[in-house]
């Protein structure tokens, strides 16, 4: 076969997709591509940034008016006897805040407890016990002494 003939023939071969035929006497059939993508992401480091603050200062003169209150203490000695303490009072702008005591009162009574009765009784009675009694003696003892050479006269 000659090219001719070939080309006449590959074009009049009937094109079928599931059994139907695409081609029309006098047509020509193209064939389609189908192209798919996969889409990914990756980082990628491109630069570092940097961020930095920057602190400005003004000084600006503030007038306002201030308030307090301030307290004094006054202690007051009352010394009066009560039966039950006192609440917490005021009067006018004083709070009054009572203290307090309580005190022992110690009674003293003399109790004679016992009496110690003592007596002197003389008892004769026979002891016997051997001692050992101690004496001191002076015995005084005289040597005669030769007499020298001028007969003991000096």
């Amino acid at each position: 076969m000659s090219d001719t003939e070939s080309n006449e023939s590959e074009q009049n071969k009937n094109v079928t997709v599931d059994g139907v035929s695409l081609e029309q006497p006098g047509q020509v059939v193209l064939p389609l591509l189908t192209e798919s993508i996969d889409v990914s992401r990756r980082k990628i480091n491109t630069g570092v940034v940097q961020v930095a603050t920057v602190t400005h200062t003004n000084n600006v003169l503030v007038e306002e008016d201030l308030s307090h209150d301030r307290v004094e203490i006054e202690r007051v000695a009352i010394g009066r006897v009560v039966d039950s303490a006192p609440p917490v009072r005021e009067e006018g702008d004083t709070t009054i805040i009572p203290v307090v005591e309580e005190i022992l009162i110690v009674e003293k009574r003399l109790i004679l407890k016992e009496e110690i009765h003592l007596r002197r009784v003389s008892v004769k009675e026979q002891h016997r016990e051997t001692v050992t009694l101690r004496q001191q003696e002076a015995v005084v003892s005289r040597k005669a002494s030769d007499p020298g050479p001028d007969g003991g006269k000096t």
